[in-house]
């Protein structure tokens, strides 16, 4: 096993440090590089993953897979996980899956997604695999599926995304 592999795979023995990787760095490596390096450890999670707890991350082109374990802390007031963790996953795994396709200079956005609950979780269901697929990716747009399963391979939720391309500006904007 490389020591990258090593790295994505490993429990986490400190805490993470969330942040957003400057424009300019992002901007400079291809959309799996820049994964690559974020799943490794090299480049900050951003917060939002702070919710979700990603780990067991792989990516390949147009593929995003990682896991996370649903608990008490994404309850909803009628005692199940909130659908906004699930949506949390499917979202971040379309998005990485369109972001490994992207050469250097090139930025996406979500347009929209459609998301279909199939079983609901609680914090007993365990860990949870979400997968991320890109369908097609043109030069100004591109659109990507994801599913849940639990740990027998049941589907628990799936989702659509059309994504918008375009190209990262070379500096951030002054006051970000």
């Amino acid at each position: 096993m490389d020591e990258d592999a090593s790295l994505v795979n490993a429990p986490a023995a400190t805490a993470t440090e969330y942040g957003v990787t400057p424009l300019e760095v992002m901007a400079s490596m291809s959309g799996l590089d820049f994964v690559h390096a974020m799943f490794a450890g090299k480049l900050p999670p951003p917060p939002i993953m702070r919710t979700i707890e990603p780990f067991d991350q792989s990516a390949d082109p147009g593929v995003v897979v990682f896991h996370s374990t649903p608990g008490f802390r994404h309850y909803n007031p009628i005692g199940s996980v909130h659908g906004g963790y699930a949506a949390t996953l499917l979202d971040s795994a379309m998005g990485l899956a369109v972001h490994t396709m992207l050469p250097a200079g090139t930025g996406y956005t979500t347009l929209e997604f459609k998301i279909s609950f199939i079983k609901g979780m609680t914090e007993d269901t365990g860990p949870v695999r979400t997968e991320g697929r890109t369908l097609s990716v043109g030069r100004r747009a591109a659109t990507a599926e994801a599913r849940i399963t639990d740990a027998k391979g049941r589907l628990l939720a799936h989702a659509t995304t059309t994504c918008l391309i375009f190209e990262l500006p070379a500096t951030s904007p002054v006051g970000s």
